[in-house]
């Protein structure tokens, strides 16, 4: 049985998403470098900041919710969490659904610390924007959006 034929264009578009996971590790690995050389100031850790925007984004959620969400195991969610908790960013609160499994709110002092590091990230990605449409902005985000989807099964724990 021979192999079916192949599409040069579609094997070129294949050979192009490489490109793109080739791009998406280093840019993700500097960003949170970022992150944390701006924590001592911006006071929020990668972790936390990711738990901050999930919530603020959903609302409350439990931290295995949260661990699925952002693809990060439970224990470092809870990690975050409980520091996040004891820096009065998130709160913990009885979950009606779950008696074991808390559901964790973001406080106003979460939302305002999250709004701040947002503020500085919008003024560092301003020196990018103006070279970009929206086009090329909303097909990035179409192209990222389907490789996670292509991944959304992967186990993080």
């Amino acid at each position: 049985m021979s192999e079916p034929e192949r599409d040069p264009r579609s094997e070129s578009r294949t050979d192009r998403l490489i490109e793109v996971f080739d791009l998406v590790g280093p840019l993700y690995r500097r960003a949170y470098r970022k992150v944390e050389q701006d924590a001592p100031t911006a006071g929020l850790s990668v972790g936390a900041r990711a738990v901050l925007t999930v919530l603020r984004e959903h609302g409350p959620m439990t931290v295995p919710q949260l661990g699925r969400t952002l693809a990060l195991s439970r224990q470092f969610v809870q990690r975050v969490t409980n520091e996040a908790a004891a820096r009065r960013l998130v709160e913990f609160a009885a979950n009606p659904a779950h008696r074991k499994s808390s559901l964790v709110h973001l406080t106003d002092e979460g939302r305002s610390a999250l709004t701040a590091v947002i503020d500085r990230e919008r003024a560092v990605l301003r020196q990018v924007a103006g070279d970009l449409t929206d086009a090329e902005v909303t097909a990035c985000l179409r192209v990222l959006s389907r490789l996670l989807h292509l991944l959304h099964d992967v186990e993080v724990d």
